[in-house]
């Protein structure tokens, strides 16, 4: 079974819930039986033995649901504070499906009617929805203003899916929209005036100049972390957190991290001070790519000596949404490799595959795992795995730093 997830955000672009993309690793590259979603009480069963809440943490599991699998009873084993059920729009709605609705809205589950195109005054599952979706594609916002305006009266949640750009975000959130749904949190946002105004990276540069040498010396680290008192305070403080008997000092607190973990440790910092007024999100997904790049190289033979240049590859992925730059703008001055400059601004080189596959799990384009995976020659069966384990690892950072 393939899982994947992409984000939901609220108005402040905090991260409100996932939806939850599926496929069984069985089902071949065309499909010719059950799809995605008729599988889902199949599926259900699997989430659950999983962990839903390893999979999305505190947050709300947004799961699709057609009709036959709406009727099934495996929709309990996810608890209602968790699970919010998404009807497809092309469900046929009768007594039946309106009486199973009306139970499990009072079990506490909340209802959303995916990619929305009826009437809200006369389609007849409105009454029982929590949230309605609608696909900015297939019904742009000046489409659907009265419907907007009608949903909202009734205390509607609105869902913006599809949204690509943060004009749109910015359009739909003006007419009412509580949540959105889109890639627009992971592009670059060019303003006028500024393209090309960079943060203060000298600190970073230094360090990875230093890390990078034929012979890096604790005390010159040292040295170049005295020039910036939030960066040397930060290190202390998360090495003192794992040895509260550690030499309060900068040397002894690298020496302590070693080398490899340091230099991890800086690139996420970075991260985190490039992305000024950017969701945590995009920070996740980096470190997301991050990690399942090197499970993947290390289960790759052709790549496994550079499982560590492919991480870092993945974790850079997004540094031009960061700092709202061309990617070849982003990668000026860094000091990484060639390989890495050209699979990022390129999209040419040995490394590519793996950034490919990072991004088609996230979005769920199921033919293009199958293909890069068999051109990886790697087992898509483990993915799921590999994907679990790099959310986990991103939780245990994200909540250390």
């Amino acid at each position: 079974m393939y899982i994947a997830r992409q984000p939901i955000f609220d108005k402040r672009k905090d991260v409100y819930g996932y939806e939850l993309l599926f496929r069984n690793s069985t089902t071949s590259i065309a499909y010719t039986g059950t799809s995605a979603e008729s599988s889902t009480a199949v599926v259900l069963g699997g989430l659950f033995e999983l962990g839903v809440e390893k999979i999305v943490g505190n947050k709300k599991a947004f799961v699709n649901f057609n009709y036959n699998s709406l009727l099934s009873n495996s929709i309990e084993l996810v608890d209602p504070s968790t699970l919010i059920i998404e009807v497809l729009e092309d469900v046929k709605v009768d007594s039946r499906l309106i009486r199973r609705l009306e139970s499990l809205h009072k079990e506490g589950y909340r209802i959303a009617l995916d990619d929305f195109v009826h009437s809200i005054k006369d389609f007849k599952i409105v009454p029982v929805a929590d949230i309605i979706k609608y696909d900015l594609i297939a019904t742009p916002l000046n489409t659907i203003q009265d419907e907007v305006k009608e949903a909202l009266n009734r205390k509607k949640v609105l869902l913006a899916e599809k949204v690509e750009t943060e004009e749109e975000f910015i359009e739909a959130r003006k007419m009412g929209f509580h949540l959105f749904q889109g890639y627009f949190f992971s592009k670059p946002v060019i303003v006028a005036g500024l393209k090309g105004k960079k943060p203060n990276i000298t600190i970073y540069r230094r360090i990875l100049n230093e890390l990078h040498s034929e012979d890096p010396s604790f005390h010159i680290l040292a040295e170049i972390l005295e020039t910036d008192v939030s960066v040397a305070y930060r290190l202390l403080n998360i090495v003192s957190k794992k040895d509260d008997n550690i030499q309060k000092g900068l040397k002894s607190a690298l020496i302590k991290m070693g080398l490899t973990d340091f230099e991890r440790w800086v690139h996420i910092m970075m991260l985190q001070d490039l992305s000024v007024n950017k969701p945590n999100e995009l920070i996740r997904t980096a470190l997301i790519r991050s990690k399942f790049g090197e499970l993947v190289a290390n289960n790759c033979g052709s790549l496994y000596p550079r499982s560590s240049e492919i991480s870092l590859m993945c974790l850079f992925s997004v540094l031009d949404a960061m700092l709202d730059l061309t990617m070849e703008e982003a990668m000026k001055d860094l000091s990484i490799s060639d390989d890495i400059k050209d699979a990022l601004i390129n999209g040419k080189g040995a490394l590519v595959p793996i950034l490919k596959l990072a991004e088609a799990y996230e979005q769920g384009q199921w033919m293009d795992i199958d293909l890069l995976s068999k051109q990886l020659q790697i087992d898509s069966n483990r993915l799921v795995d590999w994907y679990m384990d790099s959310i986990t690892w991103t939780d245990k950072i994200m909540t250390g730093v």
